[in-house]
């Protein structure tokens, strides 16, 4: 087995692909790839830089790093989906094509076997294949009218959609929870999820408390305070200070200095 390298993952499967008999199964396989090589070239996506993996009624993508996963996201959002009407327009109602897409990123293993399709193995890959099979990615495509939904993975969406490089729309994304078998996690849809389905609202940073002292600025010393008077009447809160004061040479107040009201008798 090879170390894990890190690639951007990208998976497709066909809407309710087990109903169809098997003429129409064959022809959406050649319809899902020829969407899926598409998509690709459009993305700038080299045929060095995939390695293709058949799963029957889905394939998975692995795409080197050095691909922007910017351009891939244009291309799954703009692209996928002109692709697959056209595509459907020239096909029987019982084989249009409708797909649950998933982009997402992590470091992924890969043991090629004697006489054996695949390989690949990796804790980012088993969570993208949660994502692509989970509740609110298969209701989001069954209340469209499209033929595509997409979802990527919270590490992508932080790394690339949430700063809108190039050109992404982070608002048109939409944080959900998966339920996978490891436990839940966090997932962006594009486009609004179906009714009913819990939208995460991710929690503000907590503000800062009014009297925090900000980070790297030195502690306030508890230094005692130093009143020094250059003549005349002090008054404070508007109230003379009556009676006698300990006063020292240089106008110092030693001891205990009464404010806020008027004071008579000892100090």
């Amino acid at each position: 087995m090879t170390d894990p390298v890190n690639h951007t993952i990208l998976l497709l499967d066909i809407e309710q692909f087990g109903r169809r008999d098997d003429v129409e199964q064959a022809f959406m396989r050649r319809m899902l790839y020829s969407v899926l090589h598409e998509t690709l070239r459009s993305a700038g996506v080299e045929p060095a830089d995939q390695r293709l993996e058949d799963r029957g009624d889905s394939v998975m993508a692995l795409i080197s790093a050095t691909v922007p996963k910017s351009r891939l996201l244009h291309a799954l959002i703009n692209e996928t989906p002109t692709l697959l009407h056209a595509n459907n327009r020239l096909a029987a109602a019982g084989a249009r094509v409708r797909l649950r897409i998933v982009l997402a990123s992590g470091e992924v293993a890969v043991q090629e076997l004697g006489g054996a399709l695949g390989g690949a193995v990796g804790w980012d890959l088993n969570q993208a294949f949660r994502l692509l099979d989970s509740t609110p990615l298969r209701e989001a495509l069954r209340h469209r009218d499209g033929p595509c939904v997409l979802a990527v993975s919270d590490a992508l969406y932080q790394g690339i959609v949430r700063h809108g490089h190039g050109g992404l729309a982070p608002e048109a994304f939409h944080r959900v929870t998966v339920q996978g078998k490891e436990g839940a996690f966090p997932a962006w849809l594009h486009g609004e999820p179906a009714p009913g389905t819990p939208i995460d609202i991710p929690p503000a940073a907590p503000a800062p408390a009014a009297n925090a002292v900000p980070q790297g600025a030195p502690e306030p010393q508890g230094a005692p305070a130093t009143f020094q008077f250059l003549g005349g009447t002090p008054t404070f809160g508007g109230n003379l200070i009556g009676g006698n004061q300990h006063v020292v040479s240089g106008g110092q107040v030693h001891g205990d200095v009464n404010t806020g009201n008027t004071v008579g008798g000892d100090r």
